[in-house]
């Protein structure tokens, strides 16, 4: 004798699926087949092989050119950490960039520097990152002065944040008092009210 289908429980990812709502699995579909379309394998660990490999030769390009980011910049038209961005997987390059690029790097491959215009970036981090020093001490400058960053920035731009999006950011080097060397970063951003 056959089971009443309807008393049989569903397998437990089926469970998971369906309780998730329609709009959020409408979102996830549709941001999995534009990855697709655009051919760069949204949030898939080939996307992320392939991106990879690119930096890989791209960096080896700009290591045989013998130019640092800021000569590189220099010459692009854009901020220092946004070139290191571009180089290292992290901002996408704009037509305008791109052709300055090409002449700046003509050891460049074509295939790269139209990947680097047509993927958008997985602005993310491994978070071992955070175990670098450089970028622990960073991150603990950031977090220590935090709170005073945030009053400073309502008391001067009132109830806000600075955005992310419409954002530059400089690093730069000075001598201190001693004559020692020291590092300057510049954040930038557009005040956003909130």
């Amino acid at each position: 004798q056959l089971e009443d289908p309807s008393s049989v429980e569903p397998p437990s990812h089926l469970q998971y699926i369906s309780s998730i709502p329609p709009l959020a699995m409408w979102c996830v579909s549709f941001f999995i087949l534009l990855g697709n379309f655009v051919g760069c394998h949204a949030f898939s660990s080939h996307n992320a092989a392939l991106i990879a490999s690119r930096v890989e030769r791209v960096l080896a390009v700009k290591a045989e050119s013998g130019l640092t980011y800021d000569e590189l910049a220099s010459k692009l038209g854009v901020a220092n950490a946004y070139c290191a961005q571009l180089f290292l997987g992290q901002a996408k390059l704009t037509p305008g960039t791109a052709e300055k690029l090409k002449q700046v790097l003509p050891a460049l491959e074509e295939s790269d520097v139209q990947s680097m215009q047509e993927c958008f970036p997985m602005r993310s981090f491994d978070d071992k990152i955070l175990k670098e020093p450089n970028v622990y001490r960073t991150y603990e400058a950031i977090t220590h002065y935090g709170e005073a960053i945030k009053a400073l920035i309502n008391e001067q731009c009132g109830d806000g944040i600075m955005s992310a999006i419409d954002f530059y950011l400089d690093v730069g080097t000075t001598t201190g008092k001693a004559g020692e060397n020291r590092v300057v970063i510049t954040f930038n951003g557009n005040s956003n009210k909130c």
